[in-house]
C-alpha cells in the first residue's frame, strides 16, 4: 500500500491557539467531570452509555464500556485523560429534533411501530443512554475546539431524523452537535459586522449512509455532509448528502483508502470548516455482521490515521465518534472500535499536541 499519510515538520496551529497550561472547569464545557491531564488525548466516556436490552438483542450494547477497558488495559489511555459528559438537555436536542418528538421520546409516549423502526424497545434507561451519548459527542467537539482533537467512546447515530428514529438511532448526536455549535458561536473567519455560525464538515465513514444527517442539513450551507458507504446496504432509500460515495460489496483496503484520499483534502481546502466531526464506523470491517465491505484491522487504522492527520495538518479541530459495528463477540468488536482512539493517540504524539 502506498504511503498516503501527511508528514509534519512542525506542530500544527489550531484556530483557537495553544492552550497548554489552561485549567478547565466543568462550567467551560457540557461536562460532569473534566480531565485533570492536559497533556494526553482527551477521551470522552460515560458509564451510562449503556442500558438493558432484551436477551439476544442484535445491538451489541456491551461494547461501549469494553472500549475503554481495552484502552486502559493496553495502556493507550489513562483514567486521567477521561472527560465525563453531562446529560444533554431537551433544549439542546430541540435545535435539531422537533419538540414533540423529544417530549414523546423522553416521556415514553412512543408507539410500538415507531419502536420497531428504531430496533429498540423504549425504556427510561434507553432515554438516559441516548442523552448521555449525545452529550458525549457534544463534549468531544467542545474539547476538540480547545485542544485540536478529542474522541468519544460512543456516538454516530446518523439514521435519526428530526421527528423519528431509525436503524438503532434515536437522537442524531452528530447533527445536534453540529447545529448547537453553529448556533452558539460565530465562525472565526467571519467578520464582526456579518457573523456566521461555525462551518462544520461531517465525515461519515460508517458502512451505512448517514441518511438522517443528510436530510437534516440538506438546506444548510454551513454544514457539509460527506458519506462513504455501501451502495446496496441500509438504508434502502438513500438521502442526498453534499457528497455521497457509494462502494460495491466486498470493497477492500486499497480501494477504500484511495476513495477517501481522493476526496477529503479537496473538501477541507474548498469548504474550509471550523470543525470536523468524524464518524469512524468499524462496520466496513470484513468480520462485521452488517457491513458487507472487506476492510482489515490495518485498513481501519490507516483510514483513521489518514483522516485525522489530514485534518490536523490544516489546523482544523476534529472530534471522533465510534459509529456502527456489529458482531456477537463483544470483546473483539470493542477492540475494533478502539482503533480510532489508538490512531488518535499516535496523531496526538506525532503532532506534538
Amino acid at each position: 500500500m502506498r504511503q498516503i499519510l501527511p508528514s509534519f515538520s512542525k506542530r500544527p496551529t489550531f484556530l483557537l491557539g495553544n492552550l497548554d497550561g489552561v485549567a478547565f472547569t466543568c462550567r467551560d464545557f457540557h461536562a460532569e467531570k473534566v480531565s485533570p491531564d492536559s497533556r494526553g488525548l482527551p477521551v470522552v466516556h460515560h458509564s451510562r452509555y449503556v442500558c438493558d436490552l432484551p436477551p439476544d438483542h442484535r445491538f451489541p450494547m456491551g461494547k461501549f464500556p469494553r472500549v475503554l477497558h481495552f484502552l486502559f488495559q493496553d495502556q493507550i489511555v489513562s483514567e486521567q485523560q477521561v472527560w465525563i459528559p453531562e446529560l444533554v438537555s431537551e433544549e439542546i436536542l430541540n435545535c435539531v429534533h422537533t419538540m414533540e418528538y423529544v417530549k414523546n421520546f423522553v416521556n415514553g409516549k412512543v408507539e410500538e411501530k415507531a419502536q420497531r423502526r428504531t430496533g429498540f424497545p423504549w425504556s427510561k434507561g434507553l432515554v438516559r443512554r441516548c442523552r448521555y451519548e449525545t452529550g458525549g459527542t457534544l463534549l468531544a467537539a467542545e474539547v476538540a475546539l480547545e485542544r485540536g482533537l478529542a474522541c468519544s467512546t460512543a456516538g454516530g447515530t446518523h439514521h435519526a431524523y428530526p421527528d423519528h428514529g431509525a436503524g438503532f438511532c434515536l437522537l442524531n448526536d452528530l447533527a445536534v452537535t453540529a447545529q448547537y455549535l453553529r448556533n452558539s458561536s460565530p465562525s472565526p473567519s467571519s467578520s464582526s459586522s456579518s457573523p456566521a455560525g461555525r462551518k462544520v464538515l461531517i465525515v461519515d465513514l460508517d458502512a451505512h449512509q448517514g441518511d438522517g444527517t443528510a436530510f437534516i442539513f440538506k438546506d444548510e450551507p454551513g454544514v457539509f455532509t460527506f458519506s462513504v458507504h455501501g451502495d446496496k446496504n441500509f438504508p434502502l432509500h438513500k438521502q442526498r448528502s453534499d457528497l455521497d460515495v457509494s462502494l460495491p460489496d466486498g470493497t477492500e483496503d486499497r480501494q477504500y483508502l484511495s476513495t477517501v484520499e481522493a476526496h477529503l483534502p479537496g473538501l477541507l481546502d474548498s469548504f474550509r470548516p471550523d470543525l470536523v466531526l468524524y464518524d469512524a464506523g468499524v462496520d466496513p470491517h470484513h468480520d462485521d455482521d452488517l457491513g458487507r465491505l472487506r476492510l482489515t484491522d490495518t485498513g481501519l487504522y490507516q483510514r483513521d490515521l489518514y483522516v485525522m492527520k489530514t485534518v490536523v495538518a490544516r489546523g482544523i479541530p476534529i472530534a471522533t465518534v465510534t459509529g456502527g459495528g456489529y458482531a456477537r463477540d463483544v470483546d473483539k468488536l470493542a477492540v475494533r472500535h478502539s482503533i480510532v482512539h489508538r490512531a488518535a493517540t499516535q496523531v496526538w504524539k506525532e503532532c506534538g499536541m
